[in-house]
C-alpha cells in the first residue's frame, strides 16, 4: 500500500473548516496487491429519505456560516488553474467550472455532514458494535448536555463495516463575551466533535478559571500570540464550552499541557466526542479512507505492504479485512508514528501487522537472495502494496498478478490523475482496474486520460454536495459525496 505524504506542490487536502485548511475484489488467482495511499438512523420510514423544509434551509445556510477559505495567493492561483483547466472548460464551460471552484473553497470551510466510524467487525458484529456505540455515546451526551439527546447511527448501505452518525449543524449558538482562541487544527477537530485539548489553546481571558463558560474561536491565520488575553485578528466561532482548567494551569506551568482544556457543551456543529469511547471497536476514519481498504480487497494469507502507513488506520483495516490471517507490513519514516501503529494494532487485537521505521523509497533490496523479516525486501515480495518516488519501489515489490492501490487526500491533478497518466506511461505492466465499491465520482478532466480510464478512477469531490441534486439526495447517498477531498486508483501488474 503506497500512501501519499504531503510534498512541495501546492495542495489542498482534507476538509479544513478553520484554516487554510470498500468491498472484496473477485478472485483472479495468483498473487495480489500493493497499496499506495497518502486516512442516521436505522429507520426505513420515508420521513428520513427526504429533507424537510427546515433541514433543507439549514443545509443551504451552510454556504454562508464561514467565510470562504483563505489560501496563499500562489496556492489559490494553482488550485484555480486545476479546476479551470482546458479540458474542463471545453466540457462544462467557464461559468460552471468557475462555480465548482468557488463551491470547493466554501465546502473546505465546513465539516462533512456525517461522522464516519469504522467498526472492528473482526471482533464483533456490526449490529453489536452499533448497539454498544449508541449506549456509550448517549450516556456521554446526556451527561454533558441539558438538552434532549437524539442520537442516530446508520449502517452504510454498501460498506459492511461502516457506521454513519449525522452531524447536526450549523446550530444557532450564542457567542459569549469570554473568548478562548485555539489553533486551526484544534478548531477543525472541534467542528468534527472533539473537545478542546489544552495544547491547542492559544489565548484565554485574563481571569479565566475552571468552570467558566467560554466561547471558542479558531485563529484562521495563525497570528494569535500564545498566552494572549484577547485576539482581534481573523477568527471563526466554533461553539461554547466549559473551561476545565484556569488560565494559570494552561500558560503558567513548567509541565507540558495535557488533557481537555475546554469541554464543549454547545458546539456550532453537534457531533459526539469519541475520546475513550470503545477504542478497540470503533475507529474514527474518513469514509474515502475506509473505501481504500475495500478497493484493495485483501484476502487471508496474502502479504500486503503499506508504504506510507501512519497513523495506521488503513493498515489496521487491511489486517481486519484479512481476518488477521497473513502479513501486513507497514513502513513509515517517523519513529513515533510507527509506535502509534503498534499501539493501534495491539488495541484492536491484530497480530498480523509488522511495522518498521524505514524509508519506503529504499524498500527494494539490491540482492534478490536477501531474505529477512524487515526491509529492504527482494523484488516481487508482496501481493498488494499501498508520489511518484514510491511508485518505482512499489512496482518492483509487487508480484505479477498483484494489485497496487494508490490514494491521496488531495484534490489536485498533479498528485492524482497526472500521477496515474505518468504511471501508465512509465510502467507498461500496469493497467487500471474497476473499483468496488465505487461510491465517489470518476476522475477529473485535465490529465489527458480517456473517458474509459477516468471512469475507473474514484475521486471524492466535496464541492459536488452543493449541487441541487446532491443537496436533496437521500442522506446515505449524501454521505458518499459530503466527504474530505480524496482520490483512489487501482492497478493490476501484468
Amino acid at each position: 500500500m503506497l500512501s501519499c505524504p504531503h510534498n512541495t506542490s501546492p495542495t489542498v487536502s482534507a476538509r479544513t473548516p478553520c484554516g487554510p485548511a470498500t468491498r472484496r475484489t473477485p478472485d483472479r488467482g495468483g498473487d495480489r496487491t500493493v497499496l499506495l495511499s497518502c486516512d442516521a438512523c436505522g429507520s426505513s420510514s420515508t420521513g428520513h429519505e427526504q429533507l424537510n423544509i427546515e433541514k433543507f434551509c439549514r443545509e443551504l445556510q451552510k454556504m454562508s456560516v464561514f467565510t470562504r477559505i483563505s489560501l496563499k495567493p500562489e496556492v489559490a492561483e494553482h488550485l484555480q488553474s486545476v479546476f479551470l483547466n482546458a479540458e474542463v472548460l471545453a466540457a462544462v464551460g467557464h461559468q460552471e467550472a468557475e462555480s465548482r471552484f468557488h463551491r470547493l473553497l466554501t465546502c473546505l470551510t465546513h465539516p462533512p455532514s456525517y461522522t464516519c466510524v469504522r467498526a472492528s467487525t473482526h471482533l464483533a458484529s456490526l449490529e453489536e458494535i452499533r448497539h454498544k456505540l449508541g449506549e456509550a455515546l448517549t450516556k456521554q451526551m446526556c451527561s454533558s448536555s441539558a438538552e434532549d439527546v437524539s442520537l442516530r447511527i446508520v449502517p452504510h448501505p454498501r460498506i459492511p463495516d461502516v457506521l454513519l452518525l449525522p452531524v447536526d449543524g450549523p446550530r444557532p449558538v450564542k457567542q459569549l463575551s469570554s473568548e478562548v482562541v485555539v489553533g486551526a487544527q484544534c478548531g477543525n477537530a472541534v467542528l468534527r466533535g472533539a473537545h478542546v485539548f489544552t495544547p491547542g489553546i492559544i489565548a484565554s481571558p485574563k481571569y479565566m478559571k475552571a468552570g467558566d463558560v467560554v466561547s471558542v474561536f479558531s485563529d484562521l491565520e495563525g497570528r494569535c500570540t500564545r498566552g494572549a488575553t484577547s485576539f482581534q485578528g481573523k477568527k471563526v466561532f466554533v461553539g461554547n464550552g466549559v473551561a476545565e482548567l484556569g488560565r494559570s494551569s494552561i500558560f503558567c506551568t513548567d509541565k507540558p499541557a495535557k488533557g481537555v482544556g475546554v469541554r464543549m457543551v454547545d458546539p456550532l456543529y453537534q457531533s459526539p466526542s469519541f475520546d475513550g469511547v470503545l477504542p478497540n471497536l470503533a475507529f474514527l476514519q474518513n469514509l474515502p479512507s475506509v473505501v481504500v481498504g475495500h478497493v484493495l480487497g485483501p484476502r487471508p494469507g496474502e502479504r500486503i505492504l503499506d508504504m506510507c502507513a501512519a497513523p495506521g488506520g488503513k493498515t489496521c483495516h487491511i489486517a481486519a479485512l484479512m481476518g488477521d490471517q497473513g502479513e501486513v507490513v507497514a513502513l513509515d519514516r517517523i519513529r513515533n508514528k510507527i509506535d502509534r501503529i503498534h499501539q493501534n494494532a495491539q488495541m484492536m487485537q491484530l497480530r498480523s501487522i509488522k511495522a518498521f521505521c524505514f524509508n519506503s523509497t529504499q524498500a527494494v533490496s539490491s540482492d534478490p537472495a536477501h531474505s529477512t523479516e524487515g526491509p529492504p525486501f527482494p523484488p516481487e515480495s508482496f501481493d498488494r502494496p499501498l508520489q511518484r518516488k514510491l511508485f518505482h519501489a512499489a512496482v518492483q515489490l509487487l508480484k505479477k498478478g498483484g494489485v497496487l492501490v494508490y490514494s491521496t487526500c488531495t484534490v489536485t491533478l498533479a498528485e492524482n490523475e497526472e500521477q496515474v497518466a505518468w504511471a501508465l506511461a512509465t510502467f507498461p505492466c500496469l493497467t487500471l482496474q474497476p473499483q468496488e465499491p465505487h461510491i465517489g465520482a470518476g476522475g477529473m478532466l485535465g490529465a489527458g486520460l480517456p473517458p474509459e480510464q477516468l471512469r475507473l478512477l474514484q475521486r471524492f469531490s466535496p464541492e459536488l454536495i452543493w449541487d441541487q441534486t446532491e443537496t436533496t439526495a437521500p442522506l446515505p447517498d449524501r454521505a458518499d459525496r459530503d466527504t474530505i477531498g480524496f482520490f483512489i486508483a487501482k492497478f493490476l501488474k501484468n
